[in-house]
């Protein structure tokens, strides 16, 4: 019941406490990440079909514990992959959109935050899903059926790295926003 403590939720399905357990074992058996390990929680997991082949698991942090996660995370996520063969792992903060029209409490007054506006989360997600890599470019494509498209170009010096997971990318991403999104490598 002890890897329960990693889950910021009641009632946790089964993919999130397969998740929590690992996590727990990672913390007992991995010294190296131990310290920066122990504290963290994340909200809550959920599996994203990308190919009829292969699936990817999208974890959901809290947006505080986010830069805690980003000092850990390629060890993370690599020590994860293997525990969930075949799956890809990607870390997400979770983040809040407010409507244009938001009211806000006699409290809490002013205007809207950008921080909390549609554009402005989905490129936050956008930067969380492809994390160790930069971002070095975007372009947006309006198709003559009035699509738009996406295209993202990452940083060429990751390229070994991050090349086997441009599709899972691509659909976590149209899963979470709705928006097509190509990735690709900067010439």
């Amino acid at each position: 019941m002890t890897h329960l403590r990693k889950i910021q939720k009641d009632k946790p399905d089964a993919l999130e406490v397969q998740l929590a357990k690992a996590l727990c074992e990672l913390e007992a058996n991995s010294p190296d990440i131990r310290p920066e390990l122990a504290p963290l929680k994340f909200l809550s997991a959920r599996e994203v079909e990308v190919s009829a082949s292969r699936k990817a698991i999208v974890v959901m942090v809290p947006f505080i514990q986010l830069q805690y996660y980003r000092k850990i995370q390629s060890k993370l996520v690599r020590e994860l992959e293997k525990k969930f063969s075949g799956r890809h792992v990607v870390i997400i903060a979770q983040r809040t959109i407010l409507n244009k029209n938001c009211r806000r409490s006699k409290k809490i007054t002013g205007p809207r935050p950008r921080s909390r506006t549609l554009t402005h989360v989905h490129e936050a997600i956008l930067n969380d899903l492809v994390f160790p890599t930069n971002i070095v470019g975007k372009r947006t494509r309006v198709k003559l059926d009035g699509k738009k498209q996406l295209r993202v170009f990452l940083d060429p010096k990751d390229q070994v790295n991050v090349e086997t997971k441009l599709e899972t990318f691509s659909e976590v991403y149209r899963k979470l926003t709705n928006k097509d999104v190509v990735f690709e490598f900067l010439q």
